[in-house]
């Protein structure tokens, strides 16, 4: 089937496949990591995979049920299942218009910091822009930072990319 008709059709197995990967990956390192992924001080390293975006638009689909999943392990289930993946959401909507990976990277830190910052305010009556700041903090060395170092990595390599872009 030639590229054009792919995209006509829709998801094919094998890129559904992708998807159930990609949200697999997202709740197993949000789990087993869930020491530093939940709480106002958190390092979410699941949400370098936010940078996914950039490249292709459903992955948006991947990583919000992802989040959806790996928020039902945390501490916070169901204000972090609604709040979190909220964040998420808006996240990818800014990734798709960001105009270059930096931009994109910033999306999930102002998302987070300023959605979680309100989960957590209204939740533990903490200030909010010390959670937006201890939130935000953890999401730009995730995201900006590591995010950002491994994607420009695998732009260097086609086989990568062919392999996030197909």
């Amino acid at each position: 089937m030639s590229e054009k008709n792919e995209k006509k059709s829709g998801f094919t197995p094998e890129r559904l496949a992708k998807l159930a990967a990609v949200a697999a990956i997202y709740v197993a390192l949000t789990y087993a990591l869930g020491f530093m992924s939940y709480g106002n001080i958190q390092f979410r390293v699941a949400e370098a995979l936010m940078l996914l975006c950039f490249y292709r638009k459903d992955y948006g689909i991947a990583l919000t049920v992802g989040c959806f999943i790996a928020n039902i392990f945390s501490p916070m289930m169901l204000m972090d299942m609604a709040f979190g993946t909220l964040a998420t959401v808006l996240a990818v909507l800014l990734i798709f218009i960001s105009p270059n990976l930096y931009v994109a990277s910033l999306a999930p830190v102002l998302t987070n910091a300023v959605v979680v910052g309100i989960e957590l305010t209204v939740a533990f009556k903490t200030p909010f822009w010390l959670n937006a700041v201890e939130v935000g903090f953890g999401e730009l060395v995730c995201v900006s930072v590591v995010g950002v170092i491994v994607f420009k990595l695998l732009e260097k390599n086609p086989a990568a990319m062919k392999l996030i872009t197909a």
